[in-house]
């Protein structure tokens, strides 16, 4: 009879439990970029408690005050404190940044989707498309449209992200031509499943890793061209704490005030960066094959 003090079976170790959370632990840039965006996504969520003032709060008698006790970064041409303004603008850039990201990656997987599926004639037109607005630079095109639809964040964001969806579009196409013919989709197939139904039953679902990792590096430059936009006078309109307009408004107090430049900008490389080391870490753990 077998004793009941026998051997015990062998634990499962962790890392056999959570293998992508050892991975990901083990990405240097994942880790320091989800702490740098961390850091952001704190100040944005608990801005009125962390923010000394209202971000267009005036005090005329302390204008172009430089860093310094109670008022840490200084103060505008204003009197309006600069610390205040650079918490509120991190929910502006991070707003801005999840919404363009969302809208260029709807647009893109979805002619992506049509294209590497359907191939043919939609496949050529989707193509020509794709590669019209790839060949464009986006600032350029992205200044047309906002010429067109007019100032205001909304119609930046709009802007933006009608000239980058192309990235999208050029590595779902090539994923759902890989899909298309796989086993489990011509079952599917075989079972009378619609064509709008395989495409995002089964083809979209096994190109989530690769739409996140693509989302993440996108980030970065949703974040700059709004910033750049609204720096020209195109997006964000004064008093909005917008990291742009606090850049165009600090840029004519250079010399004297080059702490209303600089901070903005700290910040401003302070988000990138988080957004660029994340994404460049998930493209490591996700869909290594994109360093090529």
């Amino acid at each position: 009879m077998a004793s009941t003090g026998g051997t015990r079976p062998p634990r499962r170790s962790p890392m056999r439990v959570w293998p992508l959370v050892r991975v990901a632990l083990g990405n240097g840039q994942l880790v320091v970029g989800a702490i740098l965006l961390l850091v952001v996504l704190l100040i944005a969520v608990f801005a009125e408690s962390l923010a000394p003032r209202a971000y267009d709060a005036m005090d005329l008698t302390n204008r172009l005050r430089a860093p310094g006790p109670g008022m840490l970064l200084g103060t505008d041409q204003f009197g309006r404190d600069t610390l205040s303004r650079i918490i509120y603008g991190s929910r502006i850039a991070l707003r801005v940044g999840l919404i363009v990201v969302v809208i260029e990656g709807v647009l893109g997987v979805s002619l992506g989707l049509l294209a590497g599926y359907y191939g043919g004639l939609a496949d050529r037109m989707i193509s020509f498309l794709t590669d019209i607005t790839w060949a464009l630079p986006p600032i350029v095109l992205a200044l047309a449209i906002v010429t067109v639809l007019g100032p205001g964040l909304n119609n930046v964001m709009i802007a933006i992200a009608l000239v980058s969806w192309a990235g999208y579009a050029r590595l779902i196409r090539s994923k759902a031509q890989g899909l298309k013919n796989m086993p489990f989709v011509e079952a599917a197939r075989a079972l009378g499943e619609s064509d709008l139904s395989i495409m995002f039953r089964y083809i979209l679902p096994n190109t989530f890793g690769l739409i996140v990792v693509v989302a993440s590096l996108s980030l970065p430059g949703a974040i700059l061209s709004t910033t750049a936009l609204s720096f020209l006078g195109l997006g964000s309109q004064p008093p909005a704490p917008d990291w742009g307009v606090i850049l165009s408004e600090g840029i004519r107090f250079l010399y004297d005030a080059p702490f209303l430049s600089i901070f903005p900008g700290l910040a401003l490389v302070w988000t990138v960066l988080g957004f660029t080391l994340l994404g460049e870490g998930l493209r490591d753990i996700l869909d290594p094959r994109m360093k090529a």
